[in-house]
Protein backbone atom coordinates (compact mmCIF):
# COMPACT_ATOMS: atom_id res chain seq x y z
CA UNK A 1 0.00 0.00 0.00
CA UNK A 2 1.39 3.20 -0.81
CA UNK A 3 -0.38 5.96 0.93
CA UNK A 4 1.10 9.11 -0.41
CA UNK A 5 -0.13 8.05 -3.97
CA UNK A 6 -3.94 7.62 -2.08
CA UNK A 7 -3.65 10.93 -0.39
CA UNK A 8 -2.60 12.82 -3.68
CA UNK A 9 -4.66 10.97 -6.36
CA UNK A 10 -7.70 13.03 -5.67
CA UNK A 11 -9.35 16.09 -8.08
CA UNK A 12 -10.69 17.58 -4.90
CA UNK A 13 -9.50 20.18 -3.33
CA UNK A 14 -7.12 19.47 -0.16
CA UNK A 15 -6.28 20.46 3.20
CA UNK A 16 -3.29 20.17 5.00
CA UNK A 17 -3.08 17.67 8.09
CA UNK A 18 -0.99 18.38 10.97
CA UNK A 19 1.09 16.11 13.58
CA UNK A 20 -0.65 16.89 16.80
CA UNK A 21 2.87 15.95 18.29
CA UNK A 22 4.85 18.36 16.41
CA UNK A 23 3.23 20.31 14.18
CA UNK A 24 4.87 19.00 10.97
CA UNK A 25 2.33 18.06 7.72
CA UNK A 26 1.19 14.70 7.57
CA UNK A 27 -0.17 15.12 4.14
CA UNK A 28 -3.09 16.40 2.31
CA UNK A 29 -6.52 15.27 2.56
CA UNK A 30 -9.53 15.41 -0.15
CA UNK A 31 -12.13 17.76 1.24
CA UNK A 32 -14.85 16.56 -0.72
CA UNK A 33 -18.49 17.66 -0.68
CA UNK A 34 -21.77 17.44 -0.86
CA UNK A 35 -22.21 16.91 -4.93
CA UNK A 36 -19.00 13.92 -3.65
CA UNK A 37 -21.57 12.21 -1.41
CA UNK A 38 -24.27 12.12 -4.30
CA UNK A 39 -22.04 10.18 -6.36
CA UNK A 40 -20.61 7.88 -3.56
CA UNK A 41 -23.64 7.27 -2.68
CA UNK A 42 -25.34 6.37 -6.31
CA UNK A 43 -22.16 3.91 -6.57
CA UNK A 44 -22.42 2.19 -3.59
CA UNK A 45 -26.25 1.57 -3.81
CA UNK A 46 -25.49 0.28 -7.55
CA UNK A 47 -22.94 -1.95 -5.83
CA UNK A 48 -24.76 -3.24 -3.17
CA UNK A 49 -27.35 -5.52 -4.48
CA UNK A 50 -24.70 -8.25 -5.74
CA UNK A 51 -23.01 -7.91 -3.06
CA UNK A 52 -25.90 -9.12 -0.82
CA UNK A 53 -26.88 -11.83 -3.13
CA UNK A 54 -22.98 -13.23 -2.80
CA UNK A 55 -24.73 -14.74 0.86
CA UNK A 56 -22.69 -15.14 4.02
CA UNK A 57 -20.03 -17.40 3.20
CA UNK A 58 -18.65 -15.39 0.34
CA UNK A 59 -19.08 -12.23 1.91
CA UNK A 60 -17.31 -13.61 4.94
CA UNK A 61 -14.55 -15.06 2.96
CA UNK A 62 -14.14 -11.39 1.40
CA UNK A 63 -13.69 -9.76 5.09
CA UNK A 64 -11.37 -12.26 6.22
CA UNK A 65 -9.03 -11.02 2.95
CA UNK A 66 -9.91 -7.86 4.04
CA UNK A 67 -8.15 -8.48 7.63
CA UNK A 68 -5.18 -10.37 5.82
CA UNK A 69 -4.70 -7.38 4.08
CA UNK A 70 -4.48 -4.60 6.77
CA UNK A 71 -2.21 -7.13 8.80
CA UNK A 72 0.11 -7.35 5.36
CA UNK A 73 0.12 -3.27 6.04
CA UNK A 74 0.18 -3.21 9.40
CA UNK A 75 3.30 -0.93 10.35
CA UNK A 76 2.71 1.32 7.47
CA UNK A 77 -1.01 2.07 8.46
CA UNK A 78 0.09 2.19 12.50
CA UNK A 79 2.56 4.74 11.87
CA UNK A 80 0.46 7.15 9.52
CA UNK A 81 -2.04 6.16 12.32
CA UNK A 82 0.21 7.44 15.04
CA UNK A 83 1.65 10.92 12.91
CA UNK A 84 -2.48 12.14 12.15
CA UNK A 85 -3.67 11.02 15.58
CA UNK A 86 -0.71 11.38 17.63
CA UNK A 87 -1.24 7.88 19.90
CA UNK A 88 2.58 6.42 19.73
CA UNK A 89 2.73 3.16 18.50
CA UNK A 90 3.43 1.10 20.92
CA UNK A 91 1.23 0.63 24.53
CA UNK A 92 -2.68 0.27 23.55
CA UNK A 93 -2.30 2.83 20.76
CA UNK A 94 -1.21 2.96 17.11
CA UNK A 95 -0.22 -0.75 16.54
CA UNK A 96 -2.85 -1.80 18.86
CA UNK A 97 -5.93 -0.45 16.93
CA UNK A 98 -4.63 -1.76 13.84
CA UNK A 99 -4.46 -4.88 15.30
CA UNK A 100 -8.17 -4.76 16.18
CA UNK A 101 -8.94 -3.85 13.17
CA UNK A 102 -8.02 -6.78 11.37
CA UNK A 103 -9.43 -8.86 15.07
CA UNK A 104 -12.89 -7.01 14.32
CA UNK A 105 -12.96 -8.02 10.81
CA UNK A 106 -12.04 -11.45 11.33
CA UNK A 107 -14.97 -11.22 14.15
CA UNK A 108 -17.27 -10.10 11.87
CA UNK A 109 -16.84 -12.94 9.63
CA UNK A 110 -17.04 -15.64 11.55
CA UNK A 111 -19.86 -14.78 14.05
CA UNK A 112 -22.46 -17.04 13.18
CA UNK A 113 -25.87 -15.71 12.46
CA UNK A 114 -28.60 -19.07 12.41
CA UNK A 115 -31.86 -18.43 10.97
CA UNK A 116 -34.30 -18.44 14.18
CA UNK A 117 -37.50 -20.70 14.69
CA UNK A 118 -39.76 -19.00 17.09
CA UNK A 119 -42.62 -21.10 16.30
CA UNK A 120 -42.99 -24.64 14.95
CA UNK A 121 -46.27 -25.94 16.83
CA UNK A 122 -46.97 -28.45 13.89
CA UNK A 123 -50.04 -25.90 12.59
CA UNK A 124 -47.48 -22.50 12.57
CA UNK A 125 -43.74 -22.35 11.45
CA UNK A 126 -42.49 -18.51 12.05
CA UNK A 127 -38.87 -18.13 11.14
CA UNK A 128 -37.44 -15.17 11.80
CA UNK A 129 -34.51 -13.83 9.15
CA UNK A 130 -31.96 -10.51 8.52
CA UNK A 131 -32.12 -9.38 5.07
CA UNK A 132 -29.52 -6.41 4.19
CA UNK A 133 -30.97 -2.79 5.07
CA UNK A 134 -28.86 -1.32 1.87
CA UNK A 135 -26.78 1.26 1.96
CA UNK A 136 -25.84 2.35 5.52
CA UNK A 137 -23.75 6.04 6.29
CA UNK A 138 -20.47 5.56 8.81
CA UNK A 139 -20.25 8.57 10.57
CA UNK A 140 -16.45 8.03 12.83
CA UNK A 141 -14.32 10.23 15.63
CA UNK A 142 -11.12 11.08 15.49
CA UNK A 143 -10.16 9.40 18.90
CA UNK A 144 -9.92 5.76 17.40
CA UNK A 145 -10.51 6.24 13.35
CA UNK A 146 -9.27 3.44 12.11
CA UNK A 147 -10.68 1.02 15.14
CA UNK A 148 -14.33 2.29 15.14
CA UNK A 149 -14.95 2.69 11.03
CA UNK A 150 -13.46 -1.54 11.34
CA UNK A 151 -16.86 -1.74 14.08
CA UNK A 152 -19.04 0.25 11.59
CA UNK A 153 -18.03 -1.14 8.30
CA UNK A 154 -17.20 -4.88 8.68
CA UNK A 155 -20.83 -5.46 10.26
CA UNK A 156 -22.34 -3.50 7.84
CA UNK A 157 -20.61 -5.67 5.03
CA UNK A 158 -21.11 -8.87 6.60
CA UNK A 159 -24.88 -8.54 6.24
CA UNK A 160 -25.21 -7.48 2.95
CA UNK A 161 -24.85 -3.98 2.78
CA UNK A 162 -22.37 -0.85 1.42
CA UNK A 163 -20.96 1.48 3.37
CA UNK A 164 -20.84 5.45 2.88
CA UNK A 165 -17.73 6.52 5.24
CA UNK A 166 -17.53 9.62 6.02
CA UNK A 167 -14.11 10.29 8.80
CA UNK A 168 -13.62 13.21 11.40
CA UNK A 169 -12.20 16.14 9.75
CA UNK A 170 -9.16 15.60 12.05
CA UNK A 171 -8.28 12.15 11.02
CA UNK A 172 -8.78 11.59 7.29
CA UNK A 173 -5.79 10.26 6.30
CA UNK A 174 -6.13 6.89 8.80
CA UNK A 175 -9.43 6.26 7.30
CA UNK A 176 -8.49 7.04 3.71
CA UNK A 177 -5.70 4.54 4.33
CA UNK A 178 -7.63 1.83 5.88
CA UNK A 179 -10.19 1.37 3.43
CA UNK A 180 -8.41 1.64 0.74
CA UNK A 181 -6.93 -1.77 2.28
CA UNK A 182 -9.71 -3.37 2.97
CA UNK A 183 -10.95 -2.41 -0.21
CA UNK A 184 -8.04 -4.69 -2.11
CA UNK A 185 -10.75 -7.43 -1.36
CA UNK A 186 -14.42 -6.03 -1.86
CA UNK A 187 -15.75 -5.22 -5.11
CA UNK A 188 -15.90 -1.91 -6.62
CA UNK A 189 -17.88 0.85 -5.16
CA UNK A 190 -18.84 -1.04 -2.24
CA UNK A 191 -17.05 1.18 0.53
CA UNK A 192 -16.61 4.83 -0.73
CA UNK A 193 -14.93 7.52 1.94
CA UNK A 194 -16.22 10.89 1.55
CA UNK A 195 -13.35 13.42 3.22
CA UNK A 196 -15.76 16.42 3.89
CA UNK A 197 -16.75 18.62 6.14
CA UNK A 198 -20.09 19.04 8.35
CA UNK A 199 -21.91 19.64 5.64
CA UNK A 200 -21.09 16.63 4.24
CA UNK A 201 -22.00 14.75 7.07
CA UNK A 202 -25.51 16.21 7.87
CA UNK A 203 -25.94 15.33 4.18
CA UNK A 204 -25.37 11.80 4.80
CA UNK A 205 -27.31 11.77 8.20
CA UNK A 206 -30.30 13.27 6.55
CA UNK A 207 -30.16 11.44 2.69
CA UNK A 208 -33.15 9.26 1.75
CA UNK A 209 -31.18 6.50 -0.02
CA UNK A 210 -29.18 5.80 3.25
CA UNK A 211 -30.81 2.89 5.43
CA UNK A 212 -28.84 2.85 8.68
CA UNK A 213 -26.41 5.58 10.16
CA UNK A 214 -23.91 4.26 12.69
CA UNK A 215 -22.55 6.93 14.72
CA UNK A 216 -19.98 7.65 17.05
CA UNK A 217 -19.05 10.72 18.74
CA UNK A 218 -20.72 13.88 20.74
CA UNK A 219 -24.42 13.66 22.45
CA UNK A 220 -24.76 16.72 21.17
CA UNK A 221 -24.28 15.68 17.52
CA UNK A 222 -25.86 12.18 18.10
CA UNK A 223 -29.08 14.40 19.19
CA UNK A 224 -28.87 15.80 15.64
CA UNK A 225 -28.61 12.40 13.61
CA UNK A 226 -31.47 11.76 15.75
CA UNK A 227 -33.55 15.05 14.34
CA UNK A 228 -32.54 14.75 11.42
CA UNK A 229 -32.49 10.79 10.68
CA UNK A 230 -36.92 11.22 11.79
CA UNK A 231 -38.09 12.06 8.18
CA UNK A 232 -36.77 8.95 6.98
CA UNK A 233 -37.16 6.62 9.90
CA UNK A 234 -33.63 5.76 9.33
CA UNK A 235 -32.34 3.07 12.00
CA UNK A 236 -29.29 4.17 14.13
CA UNK A 237 -26.84 2.82 16.57
CA UNK A 238 -25.48 5.33 18.14
CA UNK A 239 -22.64 5.41 20.54
CA UNK A 240 -21.96 9.17 22.35
CA UNK A 241 -20.79 10.40 25.38
CA UNK A 242 -19.42 9.07 28.37
CA UNK A 243 -18.13 9.82 31.73
CA UNK A 244 -17.76 6.80 33.25
CA UNK A 245 -17.28 5.76 36.55
CA UNK A 246 -14.85 3.15 38.64
CA UNK A 247 -16.10 2.59 42.45
CA UNK A 248 -13.38 0.65 43.99
CA UNK A 249 -14.48 -1.03 47.28
CA UNK A 250 -12.96 -1.09 50.71
CA UNK A 251 -11.67 -4.19 50.18
CA UNK A 252 -9.61 -4.06 46.66
CA UNK A 253 -6.16 -4.19 46.98
CA UNK A 254 -4.54 -0.67 46.22
CA UNK A 255 -1.21 -1.95 44.65
CA UNK A 256 -2.49 -4.91 42.35
CA UNK A 257 -5.00 -2.77 40.91
CA UNK A 258 -3.46 0.46 40.02
CA UNK A 259 -1.99 -0.40 36.59
CA UNK A 260 -5.40 -1.16 35.74
CA UNK A 261 -7.51 1.95 37.33
CA UNK A 262 -4.65 3.82 34.94
CA UNK A 263 -5.35 2.12 32.03
CA UNK A 264 -8.80 2.17 32.92
CA UNK A 265 -8.46 6.25 32.27
CA UNK A 266 -5.28 6.76 30.14
CA UNK A 267 -6.07 4.83 27.47
CA UNK A 268 -5.41 6.80 24.44
CA UNK A 269 -4.21 9.48 26.74
CA UNK A 270 -7.85 9.78 27.83
CA UNK A 271 -9.24 10.44 24.77
CA UNK A 272 -11.57 7.13 24.44
CA UNK A 273 -15.68 7.04 25.03
CA UNK A 274 -15.78 3.93 27.40
CA UNK A 275 -12.53 5.10 29.28
CA UNK A 276 -12.86 5.79 33.00
CA UNK A 277 -13.08 8.94 33.34
CA UNK A 278 -14.29 9.82 37.45
CA UNK A 279 -12.62 7.20 40.24
CA UNK A 280 -14.56 7.02 43.41
CA UNK A 281 -12.49 5.06 46.25
CA UNK A 282 -13.54 4.46 49.57
CA UNK A 283 -11.90 6.65 52.45
CA UNK A 284 -10.49 3.14 54.45
CA UNK A 285 -8.01 2.76 51.13
CA UNK A 286 -8.43 6.81 49.32
CA UNK A 287 -4.61 7.52 50.19
CA UNK A 288 -3.11 3.98 49.09
CA UNK A 289 -4.99 3.87 46.08
CA UNK A 290 -4.10 7.91 45.31
CA UNK A 291 0.02 6.59 46.22
CA UNK A 292 -0.02 3.81 43.89
CA UNK A 293 -2.10 5.22 41.05
CA UNK A 294 0.68 8.33 41.03
CA UNK A 295 3.60 5.94 41.31
CA UNK A 296 1.90 4.00 37.81
CA UNK A 297 1.58 7.68 36.06
CA UNK A 298 5.14 8.52 36.81
CA UNK A 299 6.24 5.73 35.47
CA UNK A 300 4.52 6.31 31.95
CA UNK A 301 6.35 8.28 29.36
CA UNK A 302 4.63 10.55 27.15
CA UNK A 303 6.11 11.91 23.38
CA UNK A 304 6.00 11.82 20.14
CA UNK A 305 4.44 8.66 18.73
CA UNK A 306 6.98 8.04 16.89
CA UNK A 307 9.64 7.26 19.27
CA UNK A 308 9.07 3.47 20.42
CA UNK A 309 9.74 4.88 23.99
CA UNK A 310 6.60 6.39 24.39
CA UNK A 311 3.05 5.19 25.67
CA UNK A 312 0.94 8.76 26.02
CA UNK A 313 0.98 11.19 23.31
CA UNK A 314 -0.27 14.73 23.26
CA UNK A 315 -4.05 15.25 22.82
CA UNK A 316 -5.26 15.06 19.52
CA UNK A 317 -6.53 18.65 18.84
CA UNK A 318 -5.96 22.19 20.59
CA UNK A 319 -9.73 22.55 21.47
CA UNK A 320 -9.57 19.28 23.33
CA UNK A 321 -6.43 20.34 24.42
CA UNK A 322 -8.69 23.51 25.98
CA UNK A 323 -11.03 21.58 27.59
CA UNK A 324 -8.34 19.48 29.60
CA UNK A 325 -7.21 23.05 30.42
CA UNK A 326 -9.80 24.50 31.41
CA UNK A 327 -11.23 21.73 33.73
CA UNK A 328 -7.76 21.21 35.36
CA UNK A 329 -8.28 24.54 36.25
CA UNK A 330 -11.39 24.49 37.60
CA UNK A 331 -10.06 22.01 39.93
CA UNK A 332 -7.42 23.59 41.10
CA UNK A 333 -9.14 26.73 41.17
CA UNK A 334 -11.37 24.91 43.94
CA UNK A 335 -8.75 23.66 46.44
CA UNK A 336 -8.52 20.17 45.11
CA UNK A 337 -5.24 19.03 45.26
CA UNK A 338 -3.09 17.82 42.27
CA UNK A 339 -0.88 14.69 42.92
CA UNK A 340 0.94 14.81 39.44
CA UNK A 341 1.03 17.26 36.74
CA UNK A 342 -1.55 20.01 35.98
CA UNK A 343 1.05 22.07 34.62
CA UNK A 344 1.60 22.12 31.08
CA UNK A 345 4.56 24.01 29.35
CA UNK A 346 4.14 26.65 27.77
CA UNK A 347 5.20 27.22 24.06
CA UNK A 348 5.95 23.49 23.62
CA UNK A 349 5.56 22.27 20.01
CA UNK A 350 2.32 19.70 20.35
CA UNK A 351 -0.73 19.67 22.14
CA UNK A 352 0.38 17.48 25.07
CA UNK A 353 -1.03 17.81 28.51
CA UNK A 354 0.75 16.21 31.47
CA UNK A 355 -0.58 13.33 32.96
CA UNK A 356 -2.36 14.36 35.93
CA UNK A 357 -3.81 13.33 38.68
CA UNK A 358 -6.39 15.29 41.27
CA UNK A 359 -7.79 14.39 44.71
CA UNK A 360 -9.94 15.88 46.94
CA UNK A 361 -12.29 16.97 44.66
CA UNK A 362 -15.80 17.35 45.63
CA UNK A 363 -18.17 16.00 43.19
CA UNK A 364 -19.91 18.37 41.43
CA UNK A 365 -16.61 20.13 39.93
CA UNK A 366 -16.61 20.59 36.36
CA UNK A 367 -13.84 18.23 36.18
CA UNK A 368 -15.87 15.18 37.54
CA UNK A 369 -19.08 16.43 36.29
CA UNK A 370 -18.21 17.02 32.68
CA UNK A 371 -16.31 14.58 30.35
CA UNK A 372 -13.07 15.89 30.06
CA UNK A 373 -11.88 13.10 27.18
CA UNK A 374 -8.01 13.57 27.99
CA UNK A 375 -5.67 12.82 30.52
CA UNK A 376 -6.72 13.88 33.79
CA UNK A 377 -8.89 11.85 36.17
CA UNK A 378 -10.14 12.75 39.70
CA UNK A 379 -10.21 10.60 42.27
CA UNK A 380 -13.32 11.23 44.94
CA UNK A 381 -13.85 10.36 48.11
CA UNK A 382 -16.80 8.28 49.82
CA UNK A 383 -18.06 6.89 52.97
CA UNK A 384 -20.51 3.73 52.00
CA UNK A 385 -21.30 1.68 48.90
CA UNK A 386 -24.62 3.51 48.50
CA UNK A 387 -23.17 7.33 48.23
CA UNK A 388 -20.60 5.82 46.01
CA UNK A 389 -23.71 4.11 43.53
CA UNK A 390 -25.51 7.05 43.68
CA UNK A 391 -22.52 9.66 42.61
CA UNK A 392 -22.09 7.28 39.93
CA UNK A 393 -25.35 7.22 38.68
CA UNK A 394 -26.21 11.23 39.68
CA UNK A 395 -25.33 11.60 35.69
CA UNK A 396 -27.08 11.78 32.35
CA UNK A 397 -24.97 9.53 30.63
CA UNK A 398 -23.85 5.99 31.32
CA UNK A 399 -21.31 4.75 28.47
CA UNK A 400 -19.51 2.13 30.62
CA UNK A 401 -18.70 2.07 34.15
CA UNK A 402 -16.56 -0.53 36.49
CA UNK A 403 -16.56 -1.96 39.91
CA UNK A 404 -13.11 -3.06 41.82
CA UNK A 405 -12.89 -5.60 44.83
CA UNK A 406 -11.21 -8.56 45.66
CA UNK A 407 -14.52 -10.02 46.23
CA UNK A 408 -16.00 -10.80 42.87
CA UNK A 409 -19.79 -11.07 44.70
CA UNK A 410 -19.72 -8.15 46.35
CA UNK A 411 -18.26 -6.81 43.08
CA UNK A 412 -21.12 -7.96 40.86
CA UNK A 413 -23.76 -6.87 43.31
CA UNK A 414 -22.58 -3.34 43.20
CA UNK A 415 -21.79 -3.69 39.38
CA UNK A 416 -26.08 -4.43 38.76
CA UNK A 417 -27.22 -1.00 40.21
CA UNK A 418 -24.89 0.62 38.03
CA UNK A 419 -26.88 2.53 35.56
CA UNK A 420 -24.19 2.00 32.09
CA UNK A 421 -24.29 0.06 29.42
CA UNK A 422 -21.39 -2.45 30.23
CA UNK A 423 -19.90 -2.53 33.57
CA UNK A 424 -16.42 -4.29 33.83
CA UNK A 425 -15.28 -5.93 37.71
CA UNK A 426 -11.09 -5.37 38.02
CA UNK A 427 -11.21 -3.62 34.58
CA UNK A 428 -12.29 -0.85 32.65
CA UNK A 429 -12.56 -0.31 28.66
CA UNK A 430 -12.09 -4.21 28.11
CA UNK A 431 -13.91 -4.23 24.56
CA UNK A 432 -14.11 -7.92 22.87
CA UNK A 433 -15.54 -8.24 19.78
CA UNK A 434 -17.49 -11.47 20.54
CA UNK A 435 -19.86 -9.52 23.65
CA UNK A 436 -22.50 -6.59 22.73
CA UNK A 437 -21.68 -3.04 23.76
CA UNK A 438 -23.58 -0.10 23.87
CA UNK A 439 -24.80 2.71 26.15
CA UNK A 440 -27.82 3.83 28.37
CA UNK A 441 -29.56 6.86 28.95
CA UNK A 442 -27.41 9.92 26.55
CA UNK A 443 -24.88 7.49 25.72
CA UNK A 444 -26.82 6.51 22.96
CA UNK A 445 -28.69 3.15 21.75
CA UNK A 446 -28.16 0.11 19.67
CA UNK A 447 -25.52 -2.56 20.32
CA UNK A 448 -22.48 -3.13 18.26
CA UNK A 449 -20.30 -6.46 18.34
CA UNK A 450 -21.02 -10.18 18.49
CA UNK A 451 -24.30 -11.61 17.14
CA UNK A 452 -26.00 -8.68 18.08
CA UNK A 453 -24.04 -6.13 16.34
CA UNK A 454 -25.19 -8.32 13.26
CA UNK A 455 -28.77 -8.07 13.89
CA UNK A 456 -28.11 -4.35 14.44
CA UNK A 457 -27.30 -3.93 11.01
CA UNK A 458 -30.02 -6.34 9.17
CA UNK A 459 -33.77 -5.62 8.61
CA UNK A 460 -35.83 -8.62 10.67
CA UNK A 461 -37.96 -10.33 8.46
CA UNK A 462 -40.61 -13.19 10.26
CA UNK A 463 -41.42 -15.51 7.10
CA UNK A 464 -44.64 -17.67 8.72
CA UNK A 465 -46.01 -20.46 7.20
Amino acid sequence: MNTNTLLTSTSAPTRTILDPATGETVGEAPVHTVEDLQRAIDEATAAQPAWAALGHEARSAALLKAADAVEANAEELARLLSREQGKPLNGPNARFEVGACAAWLRAAAETPLEVETVVDDGETRAELHYRPIGVVGAIGPWNWPMMITVWQIAPALRMGNAVVVKPSEYTPLSVLALVETINTALPENLVPVVSGGRDVGEALASHPAIGKVMFTGSTATGKAIIRSSADTVKRLTLELGGNDAGIVLPDADPKAIAEGLFWGAFINTGQTCAALKRLYVHEDIYDAVCDELTNVAQAMPMGVGLDENNVLGPLQNRQQYDIVARLVDAAKDSGARVLIGGNPETGQAGNFYPTTLVADIDNDNPLVAEEQFGPALPIIRYSTIDEAVEKANALEVGLGASVWSSDLTAAREVASRIQAGTVWINKHGAVDPRVPFGGAKQSGYGLEFGVEGLKALGVPQIING
